[in-house]
């Protein structure tokens, strides 16, 4: 169902003509529908999601300062949206804490209203941001920076659980371990069923039957008693509104964006598969759009979630998504009363179990560590740190992408070197440049050269060069004309196609001439 899937050849078995209709039409049926495995996988990891949604959506509802209800309903319009239009199958789309953050103060200023219109305007931002290519930056986001977003996720998803286990009655701790222990034991006895949904149902079933008074999720918030209607958002459309909202529904949509690519190329290393990104930043425009409309808070990708779906619950097609969204209603409307018993250490330890099980512990191994060069650790050091500082995934993948940037520049400057050779005759030095010639390294160029002792003539050789920038053009005509000050002759010879083009655009325009 993934655009990312390569069409069938001629000679597959779905698309051969000799293949009567009905054979033809079984072959191009998703995988759920032909593997009664895969369906129950599905079904069974989009419910285990849908509960661990319900505490969280209620959570980022609070943070924005709107009704839980709100916070279910994007969660609700956000996954199922996300099922028919995103790029990755898989992944989950709800309301999100970052999101939440960004549109907080918009709400508090100006109300629901605006806050609405804000998420309507950002998926109109993300639908033209994925149709002219912004997907195509991930490909600038090294791999020190992944790492430190996944684990700078790890912390945060348990940082997120502290404050569940602080001030809390004591029959919470043993029923957070007890949830432990079941999902690391019960896969041992048998995979067909998610462990965390076998932990979840026991420990409600313990604590509804003892009457151990514990945090539940009725705590967090009342639970929406019927589905979400269409409507316009409650603000007068005029140019005021418009700028009013549009730098938040902006910094909504960069941010909803970068965590959605970030965690769909995450997805894509876990399965071994690749989603369509582009398709994936116009889905989640789509996405918001729908919520928007339905009266949600708008949302992204939800790493948390979608790590219970792909890597615990082992689920790999849309339908786990879709039914995600759709439990997530059936559980709040039809067993409200159920759900809302579902103690809060049964939800903690199944995150606790996702941060543990997101966290790349390679990375941080002693023998990893030695091997790796400084400037690596470092930016993946940084990335952590900012994201861990700021609860803000997306400026912590621009800080550890930029300092990357700096720490790549400072390394590849070192590569340019100049190597001088007179001529026998002496009336020739000749100056041999290896390396790229960019801003960072054409610095040190003009200082490479003894103006006052070379001969009459000189040769500078970008054979084995290549000139990147204007940088390295501007660092060229000083070299020329510091030897034109004492009546010395420079000649450039060498350069490659790229080269020549840039330094005959460029060459004695920068500076205003020789």
């Amino acid at each position: 169902m993934s655009s990312s899937s390569p069409l069938p050849s001629s000679s597959s078995p779905s698309s051969s003509p000799l293949l009567p209709p009905a054979a033809r039409l079984r072959g191009l049926r998703p995988d759920w529908l032909r593997d009664p495995k895969v369906w129950r996988t599905e079904v069974l990891a989009g419910l285990v999601v849908a509960l661990a949604l319900i505490p969280e959506a209620i959570s980022f509802s609070i943070i924005a300062g709107v009704d839980p209800a709100i916070g279910l309903f994007a969660s609700f319009t956000m996954a199922v949206t996300i099922a028919v239009v995103g790029g990755r199958r898989a992944m989950i789309s709800a309301a999100t804490g970052a999101v939440a953050l960004v549109i907080a103060p918009l709400n508090r200023e100006h109300g629901l209203g605006h806050l609405v219109a804000a998420v309507i305007l950002a998926g109109v931002f993300q639908v033209i941001l994925g149709a002219v290519g912004v997907a195509k930056l991930m490909r600038f986001i090294p791999r020190s920076v992944m790492v430190g977003f996944v684990n700078s996720l790890a912390i945060l998803i348990f940082l997120a659980q502290v404050p569940e286990l602080t001030d809390v009655p004591w029959p919470v701790y043993p029923l957070v371990a007890a949830g432990l222990a079941l999902m690391v034991l019960f896969p041992r006895v048998t995979t067909t069923v998610p462990a965390p949904l076998v932990s979840i149902v026991i420990l409600t079933v313990v604590t509804v039957a003892a009457g151990i008074a514990v945090p539940t999720v009725g705590d967090k918030g009342e639970l929406p008693s019927s589905l979400p209607m269409p409507g316009l958002p409650d603000v007068p459309f005029t140019v005021d509104t418009l700028t009013t909202v549009a730098p938040y529904a902006f910094a909504m949509a960069l941010v909803g964006l970068m965590e959605s690519l970030m965690t769909a190329k995450l997805v894509d290393d876990i399965t071994d598969t690749q989603s369509n990104k582009t398709r994936e930043s116009i889905g989640q425009g789509i996405a918001n759009i729908v919520t928007g409309f339905f009266g949600g808070m708008g949302g992204c990708a939800m790493i948390g979630q979608t790590m219970i779906n792909v890597k615990v619950s082992g689920a790999r097609t849309r339908l786990s998504t879709f039914l995600a969204g759709a439990f997530l209603m059936v559980l709040c409307i039809v067993f409200g009363p159920i759900v809302s018993d579902i103690p809060m250490g049964a939800l903690v330890a199944v995150m606790v179990m996702v941060s543990f099980a997101t966290f790349d512990w390679h990375s941080v191994a002693p023998r990893t560590l030695k091997r790796m060069p400084a400037g690596e650790i470092a930016v993946m050091v940084i990335t952590v740190a900012v994201v861990v500082a700021t609860h803000n995934l997306a400026i912590g993948v621009v800080v550890g992408s930029v300092t990357a940037m700096v720490v790549f520049a400072r390394r590849v400057a070192h590569f340019a070197e100049v190597t001088a050779v007179v001529d026998p005759d002496g009336r020739t030095a000749v100056y041999r440049v290896t390396g790229a010639l960019f801003f960072a390294s054409s610095n040190d160029l003009v200082q490479q050269f003894n103006y006052k002792d070379d001969p009459e003539r000189i040769v500078i050789d970008l054979s084995a060069a290549h000139v990147w920038d204007a940088s390295s053009v501007a660092a060229l005509d000083a070299v020329e004309t510091r030897y034109a000050r004492r009546g010395k002759v420079v000649e450039i010879t060498g350069l490659n196609e790229p080269s020549a083009r840039i330094h005959g655009e460029l060459t004695g325009e920068l500076t205003g001439g020789h």
